[in-house]
């Protein structure tokens, strides 16, 4: 780590942020090739639809178990040799998807994809990222946990059209190749050690440095409930994202109109995560929670209220933009109340229990599907998991807001 505080919200840290963005769009673009060819993946291996909706749901899983490890290592060794190998096993994993039959599709989203891939790519980056920052870190941290966003603006068109002109095994290889070259590149020319922070922020920082309590309450106890609320945020937010081509096609569109829709989606939560970033650095994570959640509840219930193809198109871009606002708050409202050298374990812990949220939400959604024969009741579900966030969200940013209680005198 460099001292030269000069370089923090500087032009070489803007171009740190957006090259982390470039690799994190590469590695969030591999599950995509599940989402999008889940019809034809499903029909060729014989199984139901939640067979590949599971492979990209175990993507999460497994990054949720390795980005703990991920984020430590990080810390230690550097973010260079971790983003690296994890770039390498995302390729590798698709090239084992690829390779044969329900198994290695399984093997190779979860555990070279997840656990050793894209484990090291969203924790570690996102906190390596936030270092670089202080007046502008809402805006930074959004724009690159926009990664999965541009992601899903840029391929599935793109995927689309690979699947249908060689085929899923295929376009998984092509794939593979390009992220192992370009995230090694990306990683050894624009990724350097961050500045420390300012012994002005050190001293301003509203949050215990060794120890104490924060929000009347143990800083583990306020770290499980933003687990809590973040797991049951990225539930819902887990439907639509896996899921929109599938059920745009059940309702007589064709493939190109499903992964529009979810390029759609994905694209106006790139656009509007900037905003959200601009609203955190001004009001804070945990109010920034609270109404991107409900932005995400209220566009969740569109879902549930009507079939048009217009109206669905809409409906996809206000939900786009709720969820862009939910996974970079979590992480400014962990730098604002922990010390900055507990942000490489915090940060991917919390950001653990969103990573099984998202499993669940994806993986759950395909059950439903399976059991029901449709995808209201995945809806439904998505819609009640969205209402506890609130629930909890609302709890902490009343606590956040009540007054300091004063001794009376004697």
């Amino acid at each position: 780590m460099t001292t030269n505080a000069a370089l923090l919200d500087s032009r070489t840290a803007w171009i740190t942020a957006t090259a982390a963005l470039a690799i994190l769009t590469l590695c969030y673009g591999a599950p995509l090739v599940s989402v999008v060819a889940m019809k034809p993946i499903a029909a060729e291996l014989g199984t139901s639809r939640s067979g590949p909706a599971g492979a990209g749901s175990i993507v999460y899983i497994g990054a949720a178990f390795g980005g703990i490890v991920a984020g430590w290592l990080a810390g230690k060794l550097g973010v260079r040799r971790v983003v690296i190998f994890g770039g390498t096993m995302v390729a590798a994993g698709l090239a084992l998807s690829a390779s044969g039959g329900m198994l290695e599709l399984y093997a190779g989203h979860g555990v070279l994809m997840g656990l050793f891939g894209t484990a090291c790519m969203f924790s570690p980056l996102i906190t390596y990222v936030s270092r670089w920052f202080e007046r502008r870190r809402g805006a930074a941290v959004a724009l690159i946990s926009s990664g999965q966003a541009v992601a899903g603006a840029i391929w599935p068109p793109l995927l689309q059209f690979g699947v249908d002109a060689v085929g899923w095994r295929w376009t998984m290889v092509l794939f593979a190749g390009l992220v192992v070259v370009a995230v090694a590149a990306l990683t050894v020319v624009f990724l350097h050690p961050p500045p420390e922070e300012s012994a002005a922020a050190v001293a301003a920082a509203d949050r215990p440095q060794t120890s104490g309590d924060v929000l009347g309450m143990s800083r583990n106890t306020l770290m499980i409930l933003l687990m809590a609320a973040v797991f049951c945020c990225c539930v819902p937010m887990a439907v639509p994202m896996h899921h929109v081509p599938a059920f745009c096609n059940d309702l007589g569109m064709t493939p190109q109109y499903g992964a529009a829709m979810l390029s759609v989606l994905l694209g106006s939560a790139f656009v509007a995560r900037q905003f959200w970033g601009w609203v955190a650095d001004r009001i804070g994570g945990l109010q920034t929670l609270l109404w991107a959640s409900l932005v995400q509840a209220t566009a969740l219930t569109g879902f549930l209220l009507t079939k048009d193809q217009a109206a669905l198109f809409a409906i996809s871009a206000a939900f786009g933009v709720g969820l862009s606002g939910l996974l970079p708050a979590y992480v400014i409202a962990v730098r604002e109340y922990y010390p900055v050298e507990e942000a490489n374990w915090r940060i991917p812990t919390v950001l653990f229990a969103g990573l099984l949220g998202m499993a669940t939400g994806g993986w759950g959604a395909g059950f439903l599907y399976d059991a029901f024969g449709d995808y209201l009741s995945a809806f439904a579900v998505g819609m009640a998991f969205n209402l506890v966030n609130l629930a909890v969200l609302l709890f902490l940013v009343a606590r956040k807001q009540r007054p300091t209680r004063q001794l009376a005198p004697v």
